[in-house]
């Protein structure tokens, strides 16, 4: 999909340019995590401990990245998911940072920060997507 091409369904926003349209667009906590590669502070998003069904966009972009019935208590403080809605929503990369080795999850479609995905999740995956509240939207008319 081309950076500024809707989708059907219209909810996909056009993805900034530069740097300061970024700036404009999202709030300074967004920036930090979406764009900085920014954590929040565990148990305090509001997608942490939520059970509401729906489909999680990207904060950024409005792409559709997770279904709720993916989501899982992790005991973590993050909103966790065992699978995104597709492998091509999301991109892995190695993240080196914090003296560890973990794979950073950004969005395909704009290249937002998300968070990280671990080997320690639930079947049938055995994955833990690990999001950040703050990079996600839920929308609960797509179910």
């Amino acid at each position: 999909m081309e950076p500024n091409q809707p989708e059907a369904t219209g909810r996909v926003r056009s993805v900034p340019a530069n740097d300061r349209e970024w700036r404009e667009k999202l709030s300074p906590e967004q920036y930090h995590v979406l764009r900085e590669q920014g954590t929040e502070r565990p148990f305090t998003g509001a997608y942490a401990s939520g059970h509401d069904d729906g489909i999680y966009r990207c904060a950024g972009c409005g792409t559709e990245l997770f279904d709720s019935s993916t989501k899982f208590e992790s005991g973590t403080g993050w909103p966790s998911f065992y699978e995104p809605l597709e492998r091509g929503v999301v991109e892995l990369h190695e993240d080196k940072s914090l003296f560890m080795r973990r794979t950073e999850v950004t969005c395909a479609r704009c290249g937002s920060h998300l968070g990280h995905v671990f080997d320690d999740g639930p079947e049938p995956t055995g994955e833990r997507y690990c999001m950040n509240s703050i990079a996600l939207e839920l929308d609960v008319e797509e179910r």
